[in-house]
């Protein structure tokens, strides 16, 4: 089953949309209330996912005077002060790259070892709105290789990206103030058309029809993507907000799809 190769976008402000993105991130956040065992369920392969990526990002930290000084050998006869700016230049560029690569890669690992918690988090939330419109049996088994072959190929999408913007992060001014935007921005997209992937796939739709359905209203896209971003970089945020971004993903999905969004 495939989309439309042209979809329509909605002609209100993108502003205006971009909020209303970061809605429908908040509407996944009122399942705690009303569905709390549910959602705590969720935050089990949450938390195994966060062990992993906080002890390797712990490691970067602990390593990154070492790569800052690897990565900056022109330095090494500089006077200690530019020679210590330039390095610490270089350190912001690993973390922000680290950054990125840690929470899309902790997205796309939780999804794959949660993914039934997950699967029954966002089908309880188009349960309410009414099902599941052209939904198709797909098989664990399929549904599994679906979400590693499209979570590895969101990852290496990530570093694609993230090797420029590390480049850039070297800029004076530009790589602390423009490049973390521009991160927040692309690991934002990066995490919403991650986290659409079953609302999608119970629509026998792909990850090109994800790509495209998003597009058509990036700016709503943006919108939940960087608030589930942002809300990743918190402590602990990624493991708390996990699964109110996999309820608000069901959300965008039928918003994207031009399904109602409101409970009747």
């Amino acid at each position: 089953m495939n989309g439309p190769r042209t979809i329509a976008a909605p002609v209100t402000g993108a502003t205006r949309r971009f909020f209303g993105g970061v809605g429908l991130l908040l509407r996944g956040l009122g399942l705690y209330v009303r569905s709390p065992g549910l959602m705590l369920l969720g935050v089990v392969p949450a938390l195994l996912s966060a062990a992993l990526f906080v002890a390797a990002f712990a490691t970067l930290i602990y390593f990154v005077d070492e790569l800052a000084a690897w990565v900056t050998p022109f330095a090494d006869d500089w006077s200690d002060t530019p020679r210590s700016l330039v390095r610490v230049i270089a350190g912001l560029a690993f973390l922000g790259l680290g950054g990125l690569l840690t929470v899309v890669g902790f997205t796309a690992v939780t999804l794959v070892i949660g993914d039934p918690f997950y699967e029954k988090i966002s089908e309880r939330v188009e349960d309410r709105l009414g099902g599941t419109p052209g939904a198709v049996e797909v098989p664990f088994g399929a549904s599994l290789r679906r979400s590693i072959v499209d979570s590895l190929r969101l990852v290496g999408l990530s570093v694609l990206f993230g090797i420029p913007l590390f480049l850039a992060g070297f800029i004076p001014v530009v790589g602390q103030t423009v490049v973390p935007v521009v991160g927040a921005a692309v690991g934002g997209w990066l995490l919403a058309v991650e986290l659409v992937g079953a609302p999608f796939s119970r629509r026998g739709l792909r990850l090109p029809d994800r790509r495209a359905r998003l597009k058509a209203d990036r700016a709503t896209s943006l919108g939940f993507g960087v608030a589930v971003f942002l809300c990743f970089l918190i402590p602990l945020g990624a493991v708390l907000v996990m699964p109110a971004a996999v309820a608000g993903a069901a959300l965008l999905a039928r918003r994207s799809l031009g399904q109602h969004i409101e409970e009747s």
